[in-house]
């Protein structure tokens, strides 16, 4: 069969759905300012699906830090690769702030994170290393793993009985192959919400002599007294090997950053083949992450009107009867039942009728027959978005138990691709 033609007739689990939902349940367009509030399908709509925690997007400071970085600079400014032509004294002073707000030695700036967590596996495992990660892992850890030409270890999520098995298993290949053990698991996980087990993978630390990375995307800037994120909330901050950040969460931004010690952000300088062969992180982004940064050290009451909306929203929830699963972490995910086509009926009664709009996960990201529903609270949220969120839940879930979203199949509310 030709390639292509195989490539349209498999559009795989979440395509085979384009023609229904395109523009509408996949790219959905939110237009106007970020914030609480935006325009889709010209109706104003509380939006649930920004990763905008800390309400840096569209701060003040933000905008104009961002603003007076592209005047001076342009958004081309370093114009190549970092290793070649691409380093300014404002990258490597950016480093130097966030290597010691994680209480590193060294810090690397990595111009996408998806790319830069790929290249950071690739760089520090050879054939004879093993690793051990989560079954719950990012699809850039998955990615970057296909490269890794070892062995790897899988253990169910947060299962510490079964992640010893796999140290006990990595253990005896190093001990054969002279390789050691990279252990991956992430501070928060995206979907659930809920905090890698890193004081459970620690305490294996000194017997199994391994090295921990932690993804700690949805972490850095939310979790932790001072925003430094899952390791800092856990008490493990020195325990933990590479941090891995990014500014597209709680930075509202485009970037992110690896830390640890000297020789190995040294090494990963030199290696990482999405930062030697790809652009610079250009001038406003850096410098725009600079004064995001610095409001997250001195403005620390904007975590705390997250965490007063994530406190409120995830209480009013699980008081009225709804799932949220083991969330310990801003993402707030809602758990209910029913299949593909009650799901896209349920969304789009709540978008175009409650004006409403959060994210739908279906199957395969969550099991058959299973519908969740994910929120992400930020600081620009009020508790009047709450107390209107919960009540229309409630509304929608009698719908869906009372069998009104049952009716057929995925209903045509896309747009032309």
């Amino acid at each position: 069969m030709d390639i292509f033609t195989k490539v349209i007739k498999n559009k795989g689990p979440l395509g085979q759905y384009a023609d229904q939902g395109h523009g509408y349940y996949y790219f959905p367009k939110l237009e106007g300012q970020i914030s609480n509030k935006m325009i889709f399908k010209g109706q104003e709509c509380i939006v649930w699906s920004l990763n905008n925690y800390l309400g840096l997007a569209n701060h003040p400071e933000v905008r104009e830090a961002d603003t007076k970085g592209a005047a001076a600079w342009g958004m081309g400014y370093p114009m190549g690769a970092r290793m070649m032509s691409g380093q300014t004294e404002y990258h490597l002073e950016l480093e130097r702030q966030l290597a010691a707000f994680e209480g590193k030695e060294s810090a690397y700036l990595l111009n996408f994170g998806y790319m830069g967590m790929i290249s950071i596996i690739d760089s520090l495992l050879d054939r004879h290393d093993v690793v051990v990660y989560d079954s719950e892992a990012h699809a850039c850890i998955l990615d970057g793993l296909r490269l890794h030409m070892g062995k790897r270890f899988v253990y169910p999520h947060n299962d510490m009985v079964s992640f010893e098995k796999q140290l006990e298993r990595a253990k005896k290949l190093t001990d054969e192959t002279g390789g050691g053990i990279l252990v991956i698991t992430e501070g928060v996980y995206g979907m659930s919400g809920d905090l890698g087990n890193l004081n459970g993978i620690l305490a294996f630390k000194d017997q199994y002599q391994f090295r921990l990375l932690i993804d700690d995307a949805h972490g850095f800037g939310t979790m932790g007294h001072n925003g430094k994120g899952t390791s800092e909330h856990q008490k493990v901050m020195e325990q933990v090997d590479v941090y891995f950040g990014t500014f597209a969460k709680a930075m509202a931004g485009i970037g992110a950053f690896v830390a640890s010690d000297k020789q190995i952000i040294k090494s990963l300088a030199y290696k990482m083949r999405s930062q030697i062969y790809a652009k610079s992180l250009p001038m406003p982004m850096v410098v725009g992450a600079m004064k995001r940064l610095e409001l997250i050290k001195t403005r620390p009451e904007l975590r705390e009107k997250l965490w007063t909306i994530v406190r409120a929203l995830q209480w009013g929830l699980k008081e009225n009867g709804f799932d949220i699963g083991n969330t310990a972490s801003p993402v707030t995910p809602v758990f209910m039942k029913g299949g593909v086509g009650e799901a896209t009926q349920l969304v789009q009664d709540m978008r175009d009728h409650y004006r409403l709009f959060c994210s739908i996960v279906i199957y395969p990201v969550v099991p058959k027959g299973v519908i969740m529903l994910r929120l992400i609270p930020t600081a620009v949220h009020t508790l009047e978005d709450v107390d209107y969120t919960i009540k229309t839940f409630k509304i929608i879930k009698q719908k869906l138990d009372a069998g009104e979203y049952s009716t057929g199949g995925v209903p045509y509310a896309g747009d032309e691709f």
